[in-house]
């Protein structure tokens, strides 16, 4: 079965988009590491939070849509850790699109638009306890650095998350 997706740069006018998308994949994905209020909190401020931050243009956003509806996003610039390499700071999919083929091409668009601003290295951090995602980079490509970090999403509580990374040709 072929899918008709389009990928095309978020503009700032797609907040709400890329808001529900990042919101959806959240409580899909992340309720288990979270107490429930503070994850109702982090959800709803991850379907607001991307009007301002698709206006600042700081970093480039793609979306994905699968027969016009966009299901999954990227967000990615130069990395503030690793001067060579860009990051993949979000890459994040509607639950209605997996197993579609969706992430995977967004995932090929990100890696062509990063490679095309002349980086040789892109890198992400993922949870450790995340297998789905952990798969899909792998499947995409990237290994694991070796690098392992705590971070706090603001509960006061960290997380593990690696870090995975990938040579572009």
């Amino acid at each position: 079965m072929t899918r008709d997706f389009t990928l095309f740069a978020a503009s700032p006018g797609e907040g709400d988009v890329v808001g529900e998308i990042h919101a959806a994949s959240w409580k899909a994905a992340y309720a288990g590491f979270f107490a429930p209020e503070f994850f109702a909190e982090a959800v709803r401020q991850r379907r607001h939070k991307w009007h301002g931050l698709l206006a600042e243009g700081k970093n480039t956003a793609m979306l994905a849509a699968l027969d016009g509806r966009p299901l999954a996003f990227s967000s990615f610039g130069p990395s503030p850790t690793r001067p060579e390499a860009a990051e993949i700071f979000g890459f994040y999919g509607h639950p209605d699109g997996w197993g579609t083929g969706i992430a995977g091409a967004l995932m090929s668009a990100s890696l062509d638009e990063i490679r095309e601003n002349g980086f040789s290295l892109a890198h992400l951090w993922t949870l450790r306890d995340t297998p789905q995602s952990r798969r899909f980079y792998a499947k995409s490509g990237f290994t694991e650095s070796g690098t392992v970090r705590d971070h706090d999403y603001g509960d006061g509580n960290p997380i593990a998350q690696v870090e995975y990374e990938l040579i572009l040709p």
